[in-house]
């Protein structure tokens, strides 16, 4: 394999020198062209004639000159930092790679130097996952939680396409094909019919009204309820007594199709969508709870849950009993559920790697630890060093982080939260948000954990301060996202866009890494503020900024002039009389 790679590196060195080389052996022949043809195209005459115009011009040409460039250097500029705010790349770069790069002959051999790349990486590992937006598992009621944000500060805290994510979610969990396979006619009387028709309607009040409708034709139809109680209702308390009587139809008619299911595949899809209705409305159940502050019976509910329902792990209920169990501080338990789903096996989640994070700073951040003042300087540390609790509590925060580096910003409180959306980009910043609107609490109260944190993460690559100020080496030891990882992937290039259409306008969203300005960019600025700067002093002092500018030229040409005598020293004047006699 290693000799593999020495080969195609070689191959790609030869090809690119080769290109080089052709481009340099074209140029060299143009201009010996242009030499040996001075006479016929009158090159000394045309260049005579451009050296009396420029010493008839006037400072005002030098003045429009210069002012015109400043101009549209600057209009460059504005467009490049629009584009570059907007997609994340500059305008000219983009356009350069994709249509002079094939004529430069980069693109083919960057293709091919990633071919070898990706099969090198696909022996060792699956390919990158791409960009996958999932449902939050801790997502607030609508109705109760936020729309009361909106009526308080007049914001929409949830997004368009979060929204319509939520509504094919709820296509998805409680409809099924039977409810396409009726009549026209049939259809306006039937209830799944109307909540069918619910969940696509984009006003919340008509989806409301419809729900109404659907009770109104089937006081047992449980997905009217589920829709009311999270969407009309104010309160938990009401959301809870809706979610009740959901709980009652729909346990029904599991009970119903589960004795059914048997008998075809239309029973059988009866049966999922009355399992995925019973399912959703226990698990919204001990959410209430919890939010009520029941949090033992909701973790009993959860519990029931998932032994009930093992294979609805995809809904990551495991996440909703963490964040209780945290909440009754019950820590033993919490690392029972990490042992379980915090396997290598098993997709992993920032709840699951800061939570694991957590317990190991917990184990070590007390009151006596050197972390807690966060004066630890590498002196100290070269003579104490760090006792195996601490590495492990340091290297558990190194993979939380590695896995989503948004997170410590808002754990810190060096970030303003805001209400968590209905969807969430893992590794990404949505889910950080989602993670510490919960978490944050719970980081709070093991002393010494966000100080432990706040160090690490200073140490980092990703923190703000000095790398030479961390205690030591083992906080430099998280990669930069786009780097290759440690312990996951690398970190993906599409979550910033995905993120932005998941949080409102009104949140800056957490970029990693921070893109540093184009090379055009920082170009444009500097040729808008010297065209600028070189118009104002040519108005201000003409003559003086007139001589500069001649005696700029002369230098540029005074080369080129020397070149040529030196090669008319050499050749022959009647070299091309010559050439043409042959």
């Amino acid at each position: 394999m290693a000799d593999m790679e020495v080969v195609d590196r070689v191959k790609s060195w030869l090809s690119w020198s080769w290109t080089w080389y052709l481009w340099a052996l074209w140029l060299f022949l143009v201009v010996l062209l242009i030499y040996l043809l001075r006479t016929p195209l009158r090159v000394y005459e045309n260049m005579n004639i451009v050296a009396m115009f420029l010493n008839t011009l006037t400072p005002k040409f030098y003045v429009a000159l210069t002012g015109t460039s400043s101009l549209i250097s600057g209009l460059i500029l504005i467009f490049e930092w629009w584009y570059f705010r907007k997609y994340g790349t500059s305008f000219i770069e983009q356009v350069s790679l994709n249509h002079l790069g094939p004529w430069l002959g980069g693109v083919e051999n960057n293709n091919n130097g990633n071919n070898n790349t990706n099969n090198s990486q696909n022996n060792n590992q699956q390919s990158v996952p791409e960009c996958k937006v999932w449902r939050n598992p801790l997502n607030l009621l609508r109705g109760a939680e936020y729309n009361r944000y909106t009526w308080v500060t007049g914001k929409e805290p949830l997004t368009y396409y979060d929204m319509n994510l939520s509504a094919q979610d709820h296509q998805t969990f409680f409809t099924c094909d039977t409810d396409h396979s009726r009549p026209t006619d049939e259809l306006a009387c039937v209830p799944s019919a109307v909540m069918q028709r619910a969940w696509r309607e984009r006003n919340p009040q008509a989806r409301i009204k419809a729900a109404h409708e659907a009770l109104e034709k089937d006081p047992e139809c449980a997905t009217a309820y589920i829709l009311l109680a999270e969407e009309e209702a104010t309160t938990i308390l009401e959301t809870e007594r809706l979610f009740k009587q959901a709980l009652k139809v729909g346990e029904a008619n599991y009970k119903k199709s589960q004795s059914t299911q048997h008998l075809g595949a239309h029973y059988e899809a009866i049966h999922r969508r009355d399992t995925n209705v019973c399912v959703y409305v226990r698990r919204r159940l001990a959410m209430c709870a919890r939010k009520l502050g029941r949090v033992k019976e909701a973790v009993k509910m959860m519990r029931d849950l998932m032994k009930e329902f093992p294979m609805m792990s995809v809904l990551n209920i495991h996440e909703n009993l963490i964040e209780a169990l945290l909440e009754l501080q019950a820590y033993a338990d919490v690392q029972a559920v990490l042992a379980k789903y915090d396997d290598i096996s098993l997709p992993k989640s920032a709840t699951i790697c800061y939570t694991a994070a957590l317990l190991k700073a917990r184990a070590v951040a007390d009151k006596s630890f050197p972390f807690a003042s966060c004066r630890f300087s590498p002196e100290i540390a070269s003579k104490r060093g760090l006792s195996t609790a601490e590495m492990n509590a340091v290297e558990a925060i190194h993979r939380a982080v590695e896995f989503n580096p948004h997170v410590p910003k808002y754990l810190l409180e060096t970030k303003s939260l805001i209400l968590p959306p209905e969807h969430l980009l893992k590794r990404g910043d949505s889910e950080a948000i989602a993670y510490a609107f919960f978490h944050l609490p719970h980081w709070k109260r093991v002393d010494g954990a966000l100080n432990l944190l706040h160090c690490t993460w200073e140490g980092s690559p990703y923190g703000e301060s000095a790398v030479g100020d961390a205690p030591c080496h083992a906080f430099r030891m998280i990669p930069y996202p786009l780097e290759k990882g440690h312990l996951f992937y690398p970190y993906p290039s599409c979550t910033e866009s995905a993120d932005r259409e998941l949080l409102p306008a009104f949140h800056e969203v957490s970029v990693y890494p921070k893109k540093e300005l184009p090379f055009f960019i920082l170009f444009t600025a500097g040729l808008c503020s010297v065209t600028a700067l070189l118009a104002l002093l040519t108005h201000q002092f003409p003559e003086p900024m007139g001589l500069v500018a001649k005696t700029f030229l002369n230098t540029i040409t005074s080369p080129f002039n020397f070149l040529v005598e030196k090669l008319e020293g050499v050749l022959p004047s009647n070299l091309w009389h010559q050439l043409t006699r042959l």
